[in-house]
C-alpha cells in the first residue's frame, strides 16, 4: 500500500512538473490595454518589455517593483533608455520589495493608490504562476490581473526550484484557507 501511494505521489509530482515546465505562460496579445503595468525586477527582458508596452500606450502607468535602493531614477532611465517624459509622468520605481511576496504587497498598495481596475503583470514566463498567485492574494477581487509572461530559456534547475516554490506557496494558501 505504501509503495502504491508513493508511486502515485511521484506520478502526480512528475506530471505537475512536466505541465509547469512545458506550458509556461506567454505574452499577452498586443491589443490588450490595462489601467496599469507592474513589472517585477529580475531576469533580463522584463523591464524592457514593460517599457515597450508603456511606450505603445497599452497602459498609462508603470510600477517597477523591487528596484535596488541604490538605483536612482536617472540611472534607471539611462540604463533602460526611458525618455524623460515617460519617467516624469508614468514610471514609479518601487524600492520596498525584496522578494516575490513583498512585490505583491508593494504592488497592491500602488494599485490602490492609482485606483487601477486592470493590471498587466510582467515577469519571466517561469516566474509568472507564483508571482500571479502572490499578487492575486493581495489584490482586491475587483482588480483584473492580466498575465504577460516574458519568454525566456530557464535552466532545469530554475524550473525545478520555481516549481517547488509554487507548490510550497499553494500549500500555504490551502493551509490558511483550511484553518
Amino acid at each position: 500500500m505504501f509503495r502504491r501511494l508513493t508511486a502515485f505521489a511521484v506520478l502526480i509530482w512528475s506530471l505537475g512538473f512536466l505541465w509547469f515546465a512545458v506550458a509556461l505562460p506567454g505574452p499577452l496579445p498586443a491589443n490588450v490595454k490595462t489601467d496599469a503595468i507592474i513589472v517585477l525586477t529580475g531576469s533580463q527582458g522584463r523591464i524592457e518589455h514593460a517599457m515597450a508596452v508603456l511606450a505603445a500606450g497599452k497602459a498609462p502607468d508603470l510600477l517597477v517593483s523591487g528596484v535596488d535602493r541604490e538605483v536612482r531614477p536617472r540611472e534607471f532611465a539611462v540604463q533602460f533608455k526611458v525618455p524623460a517624459r515617460l519617467m516624469r509622468c508614468c514610471v514609479t520605481l518601487g524600492y520596498r520589495a525584496y522578494d516575490t511576496r513583498s512585490n505583491a504587497v508593494e504592488a497592491a498598495q500602488w494599485v490602490a493608490e492609482h485606483d487601477a481596475k486592470s493590471v498587466r503583470l510582467v515577469t519571466a514566463d517561469w516566474h509568472m504562476r507564483r508571482a500571479a498567485l502572490e499578487i492575486a492574494r493581495e489584490f482586491p477581487d475587483s482588480v483584473r490581473l492580466e498575465l504577460d509572461g516574458v519568454p525566456s530559456h530557464p535552466s532545469f534547475g530554475t524550473l525545478f526550484l520555481e516549481y517547488h516554490k509554487l507548490l510550497a506557496r499553494a500549500g500555504l494558501n490551502l493551509w490558511e484557507w483550511l484553518r
